[in-house]
């Protein structure tokens, strides 16, 4: 019979070799939305690399852990979204009216995010960050494009750890800095703006946005503390 320090060691060894093939699918993901230059499928499948995974866990435990989010978790919080016809027609600065803008303006699809079973947590999480993904946009400001993308990731990736969140942002700092550096000043200092905004405001994953949508963006602001929302920077928010 083999000692028992040897069993100890192979599961180790196991353990580590699972942890390897976890990292290794995880760059496959990253490269893939490199290469298709953020295709929402690409970053769907990314999403669900980190199902049943420590650092999905991890996160959860962190969002339970925020006020509301256990109970928001619980009850799997997940209103359907109004007509964006409805939300248009609100009062110019509402949180309605600049979020159909958005979408309506640059032809997104409000139902992107992948149909998820959402009895179970973590796929519940998937799909709440995902859905409200765009109102993320409206109320911090952050733009659409390559670093307004990284700023607004940062916020949710330092609130709660989403594990996809911080694997873009930890490849679009590595990616800039080495292959694209005339890139890198804007989204360094857009993720750094996402961070502050991570640490010193309320958390947005846990904010019931569809509750208020008739709230001007300007309040939802102030009820979270957004004292340095990124309208102004170079990759601030330009609605059409």
């Amino acid at each position: 019979m083999a000692p028992a320090a040897d069993f100890t060691q192979f599961g180790t060894l196991m353990e580590r070799f699972q942890q390897s093939l976890q990292a290794l699918r995880e760059l496959g993901n990253v490269v893939a939305v490199g290469r298709s230059g953020g295709s929402l499928d690409k970053i769907g499948d990314l999403a669900e690399s980190f199902l049943d995974t420590p650092q999905m866990e991890q996160c959860i435990a962190r969002f339970r852990a925020l006020p509301g989010g256990a109970a928001m978790m619980d009850e799997r919080y997940q209103p359907v979204h109004p007509d964006l016809e409805e939300l248009a027609r609100m009062a110019p600065g509402s949180l309605g009216c600049v979020y159909a803008n958005l979408i309506r303006g640059f032809n997104y699809d409000p139902e992107f995010f992948r149909p998820r079973p959402v009895d179970v947590a973590e796929q519940w999480l998937l799909r709440r960050i995902a859905s409200t993904h765009d109102i993320h946009h409206v109320v911090s400001g952050f733009g659409t494009e390559r670093a307004g993308e990284s700023g607004v990731l940062a916020i949710t990736a330092s609130q709660v750890g989403f594990p996809p969140y911080v694997s873009l942002n930890h490849a679009a700092q590595l990616s800039s800095y080495r292959l694209q550096l005339p890139r890198y000043p804007a989204v360094s200092r857009a993720i750094s703006h996402g961070h502050t905004i991570g640490f010193t405001a309320a958390p947005f994953c846990t904010a019931r946005w569809e509750e208020g949508w008739e709230l001007p963006v300007q309040e939802w602001r102030q009820r979270l503390g957004v004292i340095y929302p990124a309208d102004l920077e170079s990759y601030g928010l330009v609605v059409p």
